[in-house]
């Protein structure tokens, strides 16, 4: 009896059942806990095999995915560009994740891993992109997604993506990342979304436009130095985005600046303190990409007017090029 098993009998019923699980997760994990590729490659033909599954089943593909990608393979606790080509091509079909449940599983590896390669964060970005534009893709499955509109679940997700630390820049969103929110952006102007769709939208840009003003930001490398710091309610990681979400810019600036119990981020807080006005000021290079990403369209829609209104009001100056959108947004 094992994974084998199973399969069969998950192909001829379309159900993965309770004892399924149960009986899948005794051949996976057996008596030392360690997972070898066989095993992990049957439980992905599994979920593929599946039309409905116990809810027992997406908690072990995930949990197991995550053993293996994360903890087992090395290096272990990042993801290289190996296994993410790897796994990109394992859970891939014409660009798009075979199944939800794949796409939890892609999302967990991100938030578990204490660094993983820009491609594959983008690639779990375009995931909602397709859900959002096209309403396909995982999210497709029971007809979820709302094309044209970002609704909360699909919000969420970009949410636990954008912070799950891809690559190594940290907490700071990448231009690159970015530039999948903008697309978005462009695709659901004039739609009924979920209000969490343009908070997330102008703090991420924010935050993108900070670490391009050269406003030194934590690595994750620094951020997990400590796990009491980590947990802690008032500093560390979730103190940061917790400060981040209580205002607009200052609102980013203020979860760059706030002091921290750890000496090391201290320290370099420290060092940038006397360039946070520069920070706050909106470079030529900036200026002009934001220009070219919100006039691409032709038009200026609402989540890129609450931007533009959010520099205006509290930044320190406003670049010449942003001048004519400002009036616009005003």
């Amino acid at each position: 009896m094992g994974s084998e098993d199973v399969l069969s009998r998950v192909k001829r019923s379309g159900r993965v059942s309770a004892e399924d699980v149960l009986e899948a997760r005794r051949a996976v994990y057996g008596s030392d806990g360690r997972i070898d590729p066989g095993e992990i490659e049957a439980l992905f033909r599994i979920d593929e095999a599946a039309d409905d599954s116990d809810p027992a089943w997406p908690a072990l593909l995930t949990e197991a995915g995550v053993d293996y990608l994360v903890h087992q393979v090395a290096p272990r606790g990042y993801i290289d560009a190996a296994n993410a080509d790897w796994l990109m091509a394992r859970i891939d079909r014409d660009g798009a994740v075979k199944t939800a449940t794949e796409l939890e599983l892609l999302v967990k590896v991100l938030e578990a891993s204490r660094s993983s390669p820009p491609e594959l964060v983008r690639y779990a970005l375009r995931q909602i992109q397709r859900a959002v534009v096209h309403g396909d893709g995982p999210l497709a499955a029971g007809g979820r997604p709302e094309p044209g509109r970002v609704n909360r679940e699909e919000a969420d997700l970009l949410r636990r993506i954008l912070y799950a630390f891809g690559g190594d820049d940290g907490i700071a969103v990448p231009r690159a990342e970015a530039e999948v929110l903008f697309d978005i952006n462009d695709a659901v102007a004039g739609a009924d979304n979920d209000p969490a769709w343009t908070d997330l939208f102008v703090k991420a840009v924010t935050n993108c436009i900070m670490a391009a003003s050269g406003y030194v930001v934590p690595t994750r490398e620094v951020a997990l130095h400590r796990e009491e710091w980590l947990d802690a309610p008032a500093t560390g990681v979730g103190g940061f985005f917790a400060r981040m979400a209580s205002g607009g810019l200052h609102g980013v600036l203020a979860a760059y600046r706030a002091p921290a119990d750890e000496d090391e981020w201290a320290a370099r807080n420290a060092r940038v303190d006397a360039a946070i006005a520069d920070a706050e000021a909106v470079t030529d290079g900036e200026a002009a990409w934001l220009a070219d990403r919100i006039g691409r369209d032709g038009h200026l829609h609402e989540a890129e007017k609450a931007l533009l209104r959010l520099i205006a009001n509290e930044g320190r100056e406003i670049h010449p090029v942003l001048a004519p959108l400002m009036a616009k947004a005003a």
